[in-house]
């Protein structure tokens, strides 16, 4: 059976992967930036960017990957759903290059977008959206992309077997946070953490085999 993977989700050293409030001009709220700095730099984000542990984390993001979930919050800023011409934040061509689902109580017809991505709009709970995406997936793994309360509430329901976060050396001090609610977490997990030298740490997660 195919995986379920989170990758490069950046989170502050309080435990939020966004600030508030979100709007059309700040996605990420009053953490603007400072989250994914550490990407900036690295050759998976920018061809003239360095090729150290930064980018050999990032870079796994897209290997394997069939289809992708996403939350209404990933994909617009509130009130996006009553906006029928907006296509989410990335242009004609978004990155994603698979089926794209987007868990949303306001569903609308399905989008072809350039190179390869079609958003679908999905108002299911995680395990069902979840058997969706893994059939258009092909037999390749299903990446969630997140936000946060996605990303919780598939972790709650024991549904994601690969977990990248990346710590941040910043606190925010509010905003939406990852870990509420999943207390003992770890226990369900191998837990690996690398520093790097731009001052990130790499927590990789990875389910344990059933005994």
């Amino acid at each position: 059976m195919s995986l379920t993977r989170i990758h490069n989700l950046s989170i502050s050293l309080d435990g939020f992967a966004t600030g508030e409030p979100q709007s059309a001009d700040a996605p990420f709220g009053h953490a603007g930036e400072r989250l994914h700095e550490w990407m900036f730099g690295t050759r998976f984000w920018d061809a003239s960017g360095t090729a150290g542990v930064d980018n050999a984390f990032a870079e796994r993001h897209s290997h394997g990957i069939g289809a992708e979930i996403m939350g209404a919050n990933k994909f617009g800023p509130p009130g996006w759903q009553d906006d029928p011409g907006w296509k989410g934040w990335w242009g004609p061509n978004p990155p994603f290059h698979t089926p794209t689902f987007v868990l949303t109580h306001h569903q609308r017809p399905s989008m072809e977008m350039e190179g390869g991505t079609t958003f679908h709009f999905l108002d299911a709970a995680p395990a069902e959206a979840l058997e969706t995406a893994r059939q258009a997936a092909d037999g390749q793994d299903v990446r969630l992309g997140g936000g946060a309360t996605v990303v919780r509430d598939f972790l709650a329901g024991g549904l994601v077997d690969h977990m990248h976060l990346v710590q941040v050396p910043i606190v925010l001090g509010r905003g939406v946070r990852i870990w509420d609610g999943l207390e003992a977490l770890e226990d369900a997990y191998d837990v690996e953490a690398v520093s790097s030298p731009s001052g990130v740490t790499h927590l990789t997660f990875t389910r344990k085999a059933a005994s």
